[in-house]
Order: structure tokens, then sequence, then C-alpha cells
């Protein structure tokens, strides 16, 4: 279990820098220089990602049952996870109605997927896990639109197109990942015969 939390404290932290620390940030940069900077950052992100993945793995092994979530969380989750998607994908399609009007679909993406998984997982890791990626993206989520408020300036304008487009490619990852086996493949759990 240490390893899932030293894992989120390494992920999250460096992933939180620019919103959360956007000064400290900066001055490192200034200081190390732009590419020492992302070597560092890419090395705490990978060795965080590292960590926390083999901690979920062995904490999955030997569960602490907090709770057993109602049956039919199963099914909430899956609706959720495809909002999560559509939330994700909006971020990369160009002028895409979704993103112009929400501004940080990504953050937004990483709360639905989160809060979704809490929903139909009730042992000890997973809601180590998954309710420390909800409170991240709550913060970031958070510090983002202050900032946003404090520059005061439009995103750029969405299109009907780029709306269609996101909504379509989301729906295919989160077919992907339902039913062509990629939640199994990446975590070891097919949706709908356990708590996904």
């Amino acid at each position: 279990m240490s390893q899932l939390l030293l894992g989120l404290v390494l992920f999250l932290g460096i992933h939180s820098l620019q919103s959360l620390a956007p000064q400290w940030r900066q001055n490192a940069i200034e200081r190390w220089g732009a590419l020492p900077f992302k070597g560092v950052y890419s090395v705490f992100s990978l060795v965080g990602l590292y960590l926390l993945v083999q901690g979920y793995g062995q904490a999955r092994l030997d569960p602490v049952v907090l709770w057993s979530p109602p049956r039919g969380m199963q099914h909430a989750t899956i609706l959720l996870m495809w909002l999560a998607m559509v939330l994700l994908v909006s971020t990369y399609v160009p002028k895409n109605h979704i993103r112009s009007k929400l501004r940080h679909p990504m953050t937004l993406s990483v709360k639905v997927w989160a809060l979704g998984h809490l929903l139909s997982n009730g042992n000890l890791a997973e809601v180590l896990l998954f309710g420390g990626f909800l409170l991240w993206s709550v913060l970031l989520f958070r510090a983002a639109r202050q900032r946003d408020r404090r520059q005061q300036h439009s995103g750029p304008e969405g299109h009907l197109l780029g709306t269609l487009l996101a909504v379509g490619v989301g729906t295919g990852v989160w077919a992907a990942f339902l039913m062509g086996g990629l939640h199994l493949w990446l975590v070891g759990v097919m949706p709908f015969t356990r708590a996904v």
C-alpha cells in the first residue's frame, strides 16, 4: 500500500506544479533550463506511474474491503465512462463546443473517471487510487477556473463538426474499452463481470 501512496504523491504532485505552484515551476525552469526541467519532470512522472501501477497491482492481490457497492453502480460507472471518454477526446479535437464551453475537459474527464470508479469499487486500494485522482482533479479544475477568471479571455469558438467528431471518437474509444477488451487488457478486469 505504501508503494501505491508514494506513486500517487509523485505522479499527482508533479502534475500539479503548473496549476498549483506555477511560480515555483517557472523559477525551476529559469534556474535549471527548460530541457533539464522536462527531464526531471519526466523522471518523476514515470517513477510515480510505475510505483502507482505496481502498488495498485500488489494491493489488489490482498484486498481490504471497505464496502460492497450495489450492483447497479456498475451501470452508472459505464455511463460515466462514456462521458469521461467524450470529455477526454474533446481536449484534442479542435474547435468543438465541449472544449470551448468547459475550457478544461481533460481535468473534468479525470474527475468523472475517478468518481465513476469510486461508485463501483469498495476496496481500500481503489478508494485511495480513485479518491486521490478525484481530489487532485477537483483542486486542479478549481485552480484553472480561477486562472481563467483572472485572465478573462475567451477560448476558441466551437463548431458543430468538431463537437460531433469529439462525441463520435469518444464513443468509439468508450466502446473499445467496454466491448473491445481494452479494459481487460490494461487493468485485468472485464466490465460487467466485476466492479469496473
